[in-house]
């Protein structure tokens, strides 16, 4: 029977479910029942739109047996980064939202305030929800409101330092707080450290499964509650410890400790978060479970348990529908594996996402000269520091939205040192989607601000590589280059080169200089037809180096009437900001228009969408050069009559 069909005749009991009370009313029948059901659903629904398949298969029966234990949103049920949470979403009620999941005037993918009163944290990087957490529960313990807080982790995210900074501080207040440990070994790819290794060696040990069946008899067997349940399952633990270390790796820290318990055995995560819940302090309850778990095509899929197809995909295979294209991640891997083979002193880095940012293309080949550091962002800044220290070049390469985690590291270990690495970022600009966190638009404003450090923007293949290629050729600072997300654009060629700067196209009036920056440059080749039919004339160049601005740059807009910046990224302390400034330093006044992204929080939808409402397309920008322009003219033709009329 098709995943189609199962949503279709056995999905009667999922129908009835418009709240948390509904679930808390199931037998444990019916609790089986509803999670196939609820599989069904999210496998069929995600298959149309794309989205976050193994992260929530994984987290079906923890999902119901949280909610079960707990009464959201009295209770707060905080989900780090997010991506687990359709389950969540389903049991309170947002069933109708999943036909238009990830698309405008649909579901957010990620927890959403608007959504739900049941949802908290919007915030979609990793490793926060322990500190959120944290604070929580102080303010509750200072208000006198006995309210539970459960932050639900997973063993990819605990690689981050935020979250150890958090458990710390959990542990020294000692407040009420119930911390999930979701442990499927995964967080994109599989998980990297010694912390993974710590937990895969009580997964993988042979006394595992006798272990589970000892917590889940002894919760069955005994009626107490609160402490005394608690210390039931302490004293298992405790005299299995030998036998599956390294359990008391968290009760060191001063957390008490339950598991590690079946996340996929309801009554048996649902007896353990019971306990936890009436302990009255800090209690991590550590689940096991598969991500993808109940789906073939996702269990199947080495690479990352189809963690987030990007669009529709076959529910048979999980292979997406549209037809492979060369993205510009693509593009990257492959020169970075070339500019490899020829410098041995390249080196790797990257968080916890090795296949989505193009380096496992490099791990594959030189396994050795690649380091996954976890979701630690900082500490692969810095590492990366030593790395170059040493005599080595690291390529970072990260997520643009995640580069902002790591900006004190950029500025004081790698810039001020003036050490060579090259932070490569994916995904920058609007992408659409995944929403406001995970944007890469801060990256040119941010970064923009930090000494000695360049920034380039390719905006097709060739340039990728040349940029890369040059990037990895500056010895004496840090470099950035930032590309967006999807297929990458048609190469475009220069007319001619002046310094870094590309022209790409020239007209006889030099009306407008049009800088349009990255992959942008074939915007600014539409807008220059459109407004050359107006009768003016419109050069338009790509900087490709954008920080520091080059002087060419400035030179060629003191040739011009009026200087117009597109960018996709925010305008606040944008390249156009920095155009503007280092034009008036060097008393070039020419005005200057800057358009991009306002510094906001933008909804999720298609990166078209998206460009569409913030009028950055062909037909607004032109519309807007067109009317700066003619406005130049009208007040050119207003001075002379007034100049003019003075002298009569």
């Amino acid at each position: 029977m098709s995943v189609e069909e199962g949503t279709a005749n056995h999905g009667r009991l999922l129908g009835t479910v418009r709240g948390p009370q509904d679930v808390k009313r199931m037998t444990a029948e019916q609790l089986d029942i509803l999670a196939a059901e609820i599989r069904d659903f999210l496998i069929a629904k995600v298959s149309r739109t794309g989205g976050h398949v193994g992260p929530n298969l994984g987290v079906v029966e923890l999902t119901l047996a949280m909610h079960r234990v707990f009464d959201s949103p009295r209770d707060r049920l905080l989900f780090d980064t997010g991506h687990q949470a359709y389950v969540h979403k389903i049991v309170t009620g947002r069933q109708e939202g999943f036909d238009k999941l990830r698309q405008r005037g649909g579901l957010s993918g990620y927890p959403s305030q608007a959504e739900s009163e049941h949802d908290l944290i919007e915030n979609s990087h990793a490793s926060t929800a322990l500190s959120y957490a944290d604070g929580l529960a102080k303010a509750y313990a200072l208000r006198g409101e006995k309210r539970s807080v459960v932050a639900v982790v997973g063993d990819g995210a605990l690689t981050g330092g935020m979250c150890w900074e958090a458990l710390n501080n959990i542990a020294t207040a000692g407040n009420p707080l119930v911390i999930v440990v979701n442990d499927n070994g995964r967080s994109y790819s599989p998980t990297i450290g010694g912390l993974a290794d710590h937990l895969s060696s009580l997964r993988l040990n042979p006394s595992y499964e006798k272990v589970l069946d000892t917590v889940k008899d002894a919760l069955g067997s005994t009626p107490l509650v609160g402490r005394p349940m608690y210390e039931v399952l302490h004293a298992v633990k405790k005299g299995i410890k030998d036998a599956v270390a390294p359990q008391a790796m968290f009760e060191d820290l001063g957390i008490k400790y339950v598991g590690p318990v079946d996340g996929h055995d309801v009554p048996a995560i649902e007896s353990a978060l019971r306990a936890a819940k009436n302990f009255g302090g800090p209690v991590i309850v550590h689940a096991v479970t598969r991500k993808g778990y109940g789906y073939r095509a996702a269990e199947e899929d080495e690479a990352d348990r189809l963690h987030g197809p990007g669009g529709a995909f076959d529910i048979e295979t999980g292979k997406l529908l549209a037809a492979p294209s060369v993205k510009w991640t693509h593009v990257f891997a492959d020169e970075l594996v070339s500019i490899a083979d020829e410098r041995p002193d390249v080196v790797g880095i990257t968080a916890a996402m090795a296949e989505p940012t193009g380096i496992a293309t490099l791990a594959r080949k030189y396994p050795n000269r690649v380091y996954d550091v976890g979701i630690a962002e900082q500490h692969a800044a810095t590492s990366a520091a030593g790395l170059a220290m040493g005599g080595l070049h690291p390529v970072v390469a990260v997520y643009a939205t995640f580069l902002n985690r790591a900006f004190d590291q950029v500025l004081l270990d790698v810039a001020m040192h003036k050490l060579p690495v090259t932070f490569v970022l994916d995904r920058a600009g609007i992408t659409g989607p995944d929403g406001p966190s995970h944007y890469g638009i801060w990256d040119m404003s941010v970064f923009g601000t930090v000494p000695g450090l360049r920034i380039a923007a390719p905006r097709d293949s060739v340039t990728l590589r040349e940029e890369l290629r040059e990037a990895i050729a500056v010895d004496d600072g840090p470099t950035i280059l930032r590309f967006p997300t999807g297929t990458v654009a048609a190469d475009l060629p220069a007319v001619r080169r002046v310094g870094p700067v590309d022209v790409l196209a020239e007209s006889a009036r030099t009306d407008v200089l049009l800088v349009a920056v990255g992959s942008f440059a074939g915007l600014g080749m539409e807008v220059a037809t459109r407004v050359a039919e107006q009768g003016y004339g419109v050069t338009v160049v790509d900087p490709r180096w954008v920080r520091p601005v080059p002087a060419e740059l400035v030179e060629l807009a003191a040739g011009h009437r009026l200087v117009v910046t597109v960018e996709d990224g925010v305008r606040v302390g944008g390249v156009g900001s920095a155009l503007a400034q280092a034009m008036r330093d060097a008393d070039v006044r020419v005005p200057v228009k800057d358009l991009g992204v306002p510094a906001d929080w933008h909804p999720h939808g298609t990166r078209a969408q998206i460009l569409a409402d913030l009028g950055l397309t062909a037909q607004d920008v032109a519309r807007d050069v067109t009317g700066w322009i003619s406005g130049l003219d009208a007040q050119s033709v207003e001075t002379a009559a007034d100049e003019a009329t003075a002298k009569n």
